[in-house]
């Protein structure tokens, strides 16, 4: 991805910079000061450097990021952050409510997740048609024999974990906004079946599964591949997060969806790093040579657990392990010489693989999966302390 530089100078350098000197300057003895507040710093960092016209295409990581800043926009009210998110959308989304992608891969439908918000924000129609064409996707993507939807057409039988968070929380959340129980349905069988067809007994999960076994990377009896990569971890997740907070109190699987958050959860309290409260990219091989703590996947542990213990699913004692997650992550962010942020050691797009091609996956600096997990965990921990 290439770093576009805008036209004029961002408004909130000097106040970055400023904030950067604060950070590296010792404290005098009684005194204290604000801690920076790091999703505006994060949000204006990329607004700086991207524009809505070279933020980039239709791709599941912007629909990530741009979720994120609309969360920002909404403490703080600042419509720059809404009408930034609406632009990039605008360049998709034409004023019929007509957009060129098929829908033939779950990492499509993520943006879409932003359709019904920036309707209700705008109260423009055409935010509804989309969300409606992307909602009538559903019924005819393929699926495995007990219902999962396939990672992409052209990976026939393949379920990887990543996908449940490209699709299923748009179709929960379109069921929720516009009154419909499909969506609530289908998300629920969707993170059921693939919870059955990558749990271990760990409580993790592994990345994928193929449902003749045919890939490469599945020589596993059961068919799946053989590591626990800690994002793809992250994103069911997540998923399961963003899909319980519209699921109806009496719905048939709430039960089961919350049981698996609460496996997972006693997993990650199990394999998180006790010295920098991060996860490993292969989230239960931390002594392994090789292997590095990554911060997408890290936050994306800390939001859940977070918002796990909010919710009452959670146990109280899953906060701690929430902060500890939450201050290591807050370790791999700074502030550059130019007064914008710096997000480090988070993994590129990855696939199925073994354990070396994990270990040896590169590490970016402001990569989008990272930046939009960020703004998720943030939001969700400044708002509940």
């Amino acid at each position: 991805m290439r770093n576009v530089q805008p036209a004029e100078p961002s408004r909130r350098t000097f106040l970055l910079g400023t904030l950067g000197a604060l950070a590296a300057a010792p404290l005098l003895p009684g005194t204290a000061f604000a801690a920076p507040d790091w999703s505006v710093s994060v949000v204006d960092s990329t607004m700086a450097r991207f524009t809505p016209a070279t933020l980039g295409g239709w791709t599941y990581e912007r629909g990530l990021y741009l979720y994120g800043q609309y969360l920002v926009y909404k403490r703080t009210g600042n419509a720059r952050y809404l009408d930034y998110v609406r632009q990039w959308m605008d360049r998709h989304v034409d004023a019929n409510g007509n957009f060129a992608n098929r829908l033939n891969d779950l990492d499509a439908f993520r943006p879409g997740y932003l359709l019904p918000l920036l309707h209700q924000e705008t109260g423009q129609q055409r935010y509804k048609i989309a969300a409606d064409r992307i909602r009538d996707r559903f019924p005819s993507y393929p699926r495995t024999s007990d219902g999962g939807m396939w990672h992409a057409t052209g990976k026939v039988g393949e379920l990887w974990a990543d996908g449940v968070y490209m699709a299923q929380p748009f179709i929960a959340l379109h069921s929720q906004r516009y009154g419909q129980t499909y969506g609530f349905d289908e998300s629920t069988r969707n993170m059921l079946t693939y919870h059955t067809r990558l749990k271990a007994p760990s409580g993790l999960l592994f990345h994928a599964y193929d449902a003749d076994g045919s890939a490469g990377w599945a020589p596993d009896p059961h068919r799946h591949s053989a590591h626990h990569w800690a994002r793809a971890i992250g994103w069911y997740a997540m998923a399961a997060m963003d899909i319980l907070d519209v699921l109806p109190a009496n719905h048939s699987r709430r039960a089961a969806l919350l049981d698996t958050v609460r496996q997972l959860a006693v997993a990650l309290q199990r394999f998180q790093d006790p010295a920098s409260g991060r996860w490993f990219q292969v989230v239960d091989r931390g002594s392994t040579a090789g292997n590095w703590t990554e911060t997408s996947a890290s936050a994306m542990f800390t939001f859940m657990l977070s918002r796990g213990v909010e919710k009452g699913y959670l146990e109280p004692g899953f906060r701690a392990v929430a902060a500890k997650g939450y201050q290591g992550v807050l370790q791999r962010i700074s502030l550059g010489t130019d007064g914008r942020t710096n997000l480090r050691d988070i993994c590129v797009g990855t696939g199925p693989g073994d354990l070396n091609y994990y270990f040896t996956r590169p590490r970016s600096t402001n990569d989008l999966h990272g930046l939009g997990a960020f703004l998720i965990m943030n939001e969700q921990l400044l708002r509940t302390g």
